[in-house]
């Protein structure tokens, strides 16, 4: 995989997910199903992380919200990313307050992760294994750890995105998924130099606290 060659493919899918969300704000039926064909895997994959088997139930009532709101939002494709996994977080945690249960750590369906990613680090950490194994991986780090890998690498979203999703800030979700991605290279068997940074390009937002 070339270097630069993610990020490219993940702003284009930012694009086109953008003008999705434009036209669907305009009405047009057709652009939301686009828009929730982008959304829904890395969504839906974030929520079985939390939820576990009601990940389904969840996700139908943050696209309940999200298509409410809709109107209202103001941003680009990568900020309707956040925006949505902050509603899709937020119904899950009022969902786990009802059953009152702790969030539980499942294995995902193997097709989360065949979404565009970010991030050259994220894809060196998880190549060397099946997707199936590598998701298993992840739902057994600690809750902080997985859920900043969920977001970055099913989700799609930057350091300072995730944080916001998280009400943290940008370097506590970098230093979690440093710790998750580098664990997960540990028990891969392989190399951990892929996981030094998970900052977003190797070098990080400008003025971004870490």
């Amino acid at each position: 995989m070339g270097q630069g060659g993610e990020p490219r493919r993940a702003g284009a899918h930012h694009d086109e997910l953008g003008r999705a969300v434009a036209r669907a704000q305009q009405g047009d039926e057709g652009a939301f199903a686009v828009v929730y064909r982008i959304v829904q895997p890395g969504l839906l994959g974030y929520l079985r992380g939390l939820v576990g088997d009601e990940a389904e139930d969840v996700a139908s009532d943050a696209w309940l919200e999200i298509a409410r709101d809709l109107p209202r939002f103001r941003g680009d494709g990568a900020g309707f990313r956040g925006w949505t996994a902050t509603i899709a977080r937020h119904r899950a945690l009022d969902h786990l307050r009802r059953r009152r249960v702790r969030p539980r750590a499942v294995a995902l369906d193997a097709d989360v992760l065949d979404l565009p990613g970010g991030h050259d680090t994220h894809d060196q950490a998880l190549e060397s294994l099946s997707t199936a194994y590598a998701l298993s991986l992840v739902a057994r780090l600690p809750r902080d750890q997985a859920e900043a890998v969920l977001l970055r690498v099913v989700v799609g979203l930057d350091a300072p995105a995730a944080a916001r999703v998280l009400g943290k800030r940008p370097g506590a979700v970098r230093t979690a998924a440093h710790r998750g991605l580098k664990r997960l290279a540990r028990e891969f068997g392989g190399p951990t130099a892929g996981v030094r940074d998970v900052s977003d390009g190797g070098a990080g937002t400008p003025g971004e606290s870490r």
